[in-house]
């Protein structure tokens, strides 16, 4: 066999089903400057790159003494030349601001040439317009009330399933495009099995929605995923990215902790439908509650998932500080959007969140004790830093029975929150050092995003977590509503979804982004209610292909006339290959579990020191887990997920990135699971069917999740009966071929199943495998 081939199979086999349009070239269309300029979608953006660095909100790095950001700073008359002023509304030949950055002498000419930040003609023409217009400010749209727009006027009315389409609709419209024809059934069950469970439809599954030929088919599909125990399972894999869950410390001794239970609680909380509200309240405050309970108290430990130290002869107070730094970081990312970290060690140079402002809201997570283990206990099973919960078999089983403690231990150490009865004053760090205290401040939070009322909200973390689901907030929906269109759509509305801020992306459809919030508001923040409306929408069933037009006039599809493809994430993966092949384990909750990895890779990164200094690999039916269960170690992540863009761990993520690189082809041809997972296939695939011609079909119904196309097949079976010839004359090959993992092999002929193990490693390498279409 020429090691080319297989290579040559899949490229041509993708190519069969790409289905891709082709049109003559379109010209990109010049960017026009708006008839109306909106302050907040057309000058802020450039003032805010080009300019608010040095005349911005940061005080301590301001020049001039002059501010851009604020109308009243830019009408002010200049300090060094009281007559002139930055701005002038109407009069942009008398406003000094623009005088500047169309002159040509580069003493004057603003932004300096230093700064590498000359502003285009176009940008240039945006400003001049906008003085014309009356040079209106406006409060940073993220910042501003949510308001329920009215649903836009559209032509093509009879396309739209409910109201996300009116707002898509408009939006094509007005480009001149037309939505995509509806994907086909397979293409829809199968896209639709994996944004909700994060796994593929069964076969049987497949044949009951294609042969439902009743109206609500559809719905009635979308129903029975949202009622998956594995939706849960899901939705949490990418809150662990949020609360940056691992089952060790981090730093360099990276110890062992058991956090696990708090994910099973997390699983359980989305299985259940609790509203966003309770999610993220019992997780922030659940201790604090007047009617808190176990599970209340265990859901805290979402903010202990932090980093812990425990090496020798550090300073305790300057880990203590990084431990909350990293928790109300962690709060301004994953619940209001926006770059805390930045106004850490001085007033944020782009939103208004000034240094005070940051140790206020810090001063909410302070008042939790803070105590160094002196020593690692080797003989210690589990290692927690207190406050913790300890769970016992008889404690899960009577008050937190969705704890899966199966392969567990007797008693599991969780760390948790717990409030100090004598308030810790909090001081601001002069340039964020821990031992450079300056002011006292007290719990409170940003007024420029709403104002903490301390006569209606208590000075703790309870009180914070009111004043976030207030509905005056302006953030709190619409960051998690865009985060959950990202998950449907690949890319929020807002594609920076951790920065709402004014160095963040502009909303595509702000409308849509305020309507779909406020419509959560009113729905009592139903998790699976909003997913279920964006699934549902015609916008999400359309096809995925892209011709010329489109590619020319939307490059990034921000305006979704087709349905965006995106590769699927290193856990979906796995759990696609081993749900396709029969193996995977579905039981729900419970330990980490260690997989196949290379030997030596911990060692490299151990200290030498604690339970972790080795890689104890798990068997049996551990080994065959969803990717959510994975061992993460800090300092030595599972490198397959690694390859696949999964995040560190050591920091609140809110978006993966999403690669295609030539490592990632590597994997999915030598990783041990992929092939494992044929070996298994092929064998089972043989005992049941007669034919090569179904062997094949029910094998790219399996994985593909569609039926077989009759050149696809014919390439197929020509492979197949190649291999088994290649096979039957090297028994050697074939016998080292078929000799990987640990599930048990059968008598089968092995030259057989190293034939149609090719196959089926042949369709896991197609980019349907692993790409949403």
């Amino acid at each position: 066999m020429k090691l080319f081939f297989p290579f040559y199979l899949v490229l041509v086999l993708s190519f069969f089903s790409c289905n891709s349009k082709s049109d003559n070239y379109v010209s990109i269309p010049e960017k026009k400057v708006p008839k109306v300029v909106d302050y907040n979608f057309d000058v802020r953006p450039i003032l805010s790159d080009k300019c608010f660095n040095c005349h911005g909100p940061d005080a301590n790095k301001r020049f001039a003494d002059l501010r851009l950001d604020t109308a009243e700073g830019a009408y002010a008359a200049l300090k060094e030349s009281p007559k002139k002023h930055a701005i002038v509304s109407g009069k942009p030949n008398k406003s000094e601001a623009y005088l500047r950055i169309v002159s040509k002498d580069t003493a004057t000419v603003m932004p300096p040439p230093e700064s590498n930040l000359k502003l285009s003609n176009y940008e240039i023409k945006v400003i001049e317009k906008w003085i014309k217009q009356g040079a209106k400010y406006k409060q940073h749209w993220a910042f501003t009330p949510i308001t329920k727009p009215q649903l836009p006027k559209v032509k093509k009315a009879d396309w739209a399933t409910n109201d996300i389409d009116y707002f898509i609709l408009s939006k094509i419209e007005d480009l001149g495009l037309t939505p995509n024809e509806k994907a086909t059934k397979e293409q829809l069950l199968k896209r639709v099995s994996f944004d909700i469970t994060g796994l593929p439809p069964s076969i049987e599954m497949q044949k009951k929605f294609i042969n439902d030929t009743s109206e609500n088919a559809y719905e009635k599909i979308v129903d029975e995923l949202l009622a998956s125990k594995h939706y849960g399972e899901k939705m949490a894999s990418s809150w662990m990215d949020i609360a940056r869950f691992a089952d060790s410390h981090g730093y360099q001794d990276d110890e062992l902790r058991t956090m696990w239970p708090w994910r099973d609680w997390v699983i359980h909380a989305f299985n259940e439908n609790y509203s966003y509200k309770k999610f993220v309240t019992w997780q922030l405050a659940g201790d604090l509650l007047p009617n808190k309970h176990l599970e209340t108290i265990l859901a805290t430990g979402f903010n202990r998932n932090h980093k812990i130290t425990q090496e020798g002869g550090i300073v305790v107070e300057e880990y203590r500080i990084e431990t909350i730094t990293d928790r109300t970081n962690t709060f301004g990312k994953a619940f209001l959007g926006l770059t805390f970290e930045c106004a850490k060690c001085h007033d944020h140079k782009y939103d208004p969140i000034s240094q005070k402002d940051y140790y206020s809201t810090f001063a909410f997570f302070e008042n939790t004790p803070y105590k160094k283990s002196s020593a690692v206990n080797a003989n210690l099973r589990v290692i927690a830093e207190p406050p913790f919960l300890s769970i016992s078999n008889q404690l899960a089983k009577d008050s937190l029975p969705f704890i899966n403690k199966k392969n567990g231990y007797k008693n599991v150490e969780v760390m948790v929150m717990e409030e100090l009865e004598e308030k810790r004053p909090t001081r601001i760090l002069d340039r964020g050092a821990y031992d450079a205290k300056t002011d006292t401040v007290t719990p409170n939070l940003p007024n420029a995003i709403l104002t903490f009322d301390t006569e209606k909200y208590t000075s703790n973390r309870l009180g914070l977590s009111k004043w976030l689901f207030n509905e005056k907030n302006p953030l709190t929906s619409r960051v998690y509503v865009n985060r959950i269109w990202q998950e449907i759509f690949g890319t929020g509305i807002v594609k920076t979804s951790g920065d709402f801020g004014m160095q963040g992306e502009l909303p595509s459809n702000v409308d849509l982004l305020n309507y779909l919030s406020a419509d959560f508001i009113e729905n009592d923040w139903n998790i699976k209610k909003l997913i279920k409306k964006m699934v549902m929408s015609s916008t999400y069933k359309q096809s995925s292909i892209v011709n010329n037009k489109k590619q020319a006039i939307d490059p990034e599809n921000k305006y979704l006339s087709y349905m965006p493809r995106a590769r699927y994430t290193s856990e979906m993966i796995r759990d696609h290959i081993l749900a396709s092949s029969g193996l995977l384990n579905r039981e729900i909750g419970g330990r980490s579990v260690k997989t196949y990895q290379p030997d030596g890779l911990w060692e490299t990164s151990s200290s030498g020191r604690g339970m972790l200094v080795y890689y104890v690999q798990d068997h049996n039916e551990n080994l065959y887990r969803r990717g959510i269960y994975t061992f993460i170690k800090r300092t030595s992540l599972p490198p397959v997920q690694m390859i696949f863009d999964a995040t560190t761990r050591d920091q609140c993520e809110v978006r993966r990135l999403s690669t295609m690189t030539p490592l990632q082809a590597l994997v999915l041809l030598n990783d041990p699971t992929v092939l494992e997972a044929s070996r298994v296939f092929s064998e089972k695939l043989l005992q049941e069917n007669s034919t090569d011609e179904a062997k094949i079909n029910k094998a790219f119904r399996s994985i593909l999740c569609r039926k077989i196309k009759p050149e696809e097949k014919k390439l197929l079976l020509n492979y197949y009966n190649q291999q088994k010839e290649i096979f039957k004359n090297d028994t050697k090959r074939a016998n080292d071929f078929v000799n990987v993992g640990e599930y048990p092999s059968t008598n089968l002929n092995k030259s057989e199943v190293a034939a149609l193990m090719q196959i089926i490693h042949t369709m896991y390498n197609m980019e349907e495998a692993i790409v949403k279409i």
